[in-house]
């Protein structure tokens, strides 16, 4: 009699510690992560958002979502994106992950974010200490500054003096911070390197930008390098450099790739891309965040850096793999 009381009351704690499971799992509804980025048609976001949306897996498994914002386009851009900031704080979002790309604008939207204790990681921006000033966990992405750097000194010790750097995002934070890098990079070398600010309007409009970049070529001969802040701009310079019929003497490189940029490496119709792995940072920034809302982990690498990267004719054959996947 006392064997069988003791098996059923080990079959109704049995019973009670599975409904018990089966409630909690009931309440919990997972992560729900809102990601702010670009234009999901933009070839280089197009990427982020591939790598969100595989981290974004997992999110689900667990009963969570990843949701994505992003601008309609970038004439507005900061004032914009902190719009949309504040559109998934009003949602009451588990997680945020956002890019800092013009402060002043931004900032406070990010601060109120932090104020709710939503968390937060910062990512894309290019300039790596905005996230511990906004009090965010963790910033993913690369130090844009440097990586402009480590364009112009490849610009400088392979010759070019008079690096034009094609800006068409003027006053974002880390378009500025690669065309600075770049002048202080090729100056190290011997060289210098002014900027040529576009109107935002013309970020995504070939030929408008072709025709910018061509008119300066034509208008300054001492111009021997360039080098563009998007491979969609990459792609209108190239363009350009043959319209100009300077292809012989001017060296050319991008910041950011895509499949016709790695081809023009291929080919020798380009030096070199500078690349920052795009796909990792939507990928990192959002399994970050579904990590912690779900089981309290975190890292203590910070900041986690995606690049840069030079792509060049020595490894470009892996990278173009890459690329035929989406990843690159």
């Amino acid at each position: 009699m006392t064997r069988i009381r003791l098996v059923m009351t080990a079959m109704a704690a049995t019973a009670t510690l599975a409904l018990g499971a089966a409630d909690a799992l009931a309440d919990s509804h997972g992560a729900r992560i809102f990601v702010i980025g670009g234009k999901p048609d933009d070839p280089f976001w197009s990427k982020v958002k591939k790598g969100a949306d595989d981290a974004s897996l997992v999110a689900k498994a667990t009963g969570g979502s990843v949701t994505w914002l992003g601008p309609q386009n970038y004439d507005n851009l900061g004032p914009d994106a902190a719009k949309l900031i504040r559109t998934a704080l009003s949602q009451h979002p588990d997680a945020i992950v956002g890019p800092d790309w013009v402060p002043e604008a931004m900032d406070d939207a990010f601060k109120e974010a932090v104020s709710a204790h939503v968390p937060l990681v910062v990512y894309n921006s290019g300039v790596k200490d905005n996230a511990n000033r906004l009090g965010a966990m963790n910033y993913v992405g690369s130090d844009e500054y440097v990586a402009g750097v480590g364009g112009g000194a490849y610009f400088g010790s392979h010759g070019a003096k008079s690096v034009l750097c094609i800006n068409t995002l003027p006053g974002a934070a880390n378009t500025e911070a690669r065309c600075k890098g770049v002048a202080d990079g090729i100056a190290k070398e011997g060289g210098k390197s002014n900027e040529l600010p576009l109107p935002s309007s013309t970020f995504g409009n070939p030929t408008a930008v072709a025709q910018a970049i061509k008119a300066a070529l034509l208008k300054d001969r001492t111009i021997d390098g360039a080098i563009t802040i998007s491979s969609p701009d990459a792609n209108s310079a190239a363009n350009a450099i043959s319209q100009a019929n300077v292809g012989d003497k001017v060296k050319f490189a991008s910041f950011d790739m895509d499949e016709p940029g790695l081809q023009r490496i291929k080919d020798g119709k380009q030096m070199f891309s500078i690349d920052q792995q795009p796909y990792l940072q939507g990928y990192l920034a959002v399994s970050l965040l579904n990590g912690f809302v779900d089981y309290g982990l975190d890292l203590p690498t910070k900041p986690l850096l995606t690049g840069p990267a030079i792509v060049d004719a020595s490894n470009v054959d892996a990278t173009l793999r890459g690329a035929k996947a989406g990843a690159r």
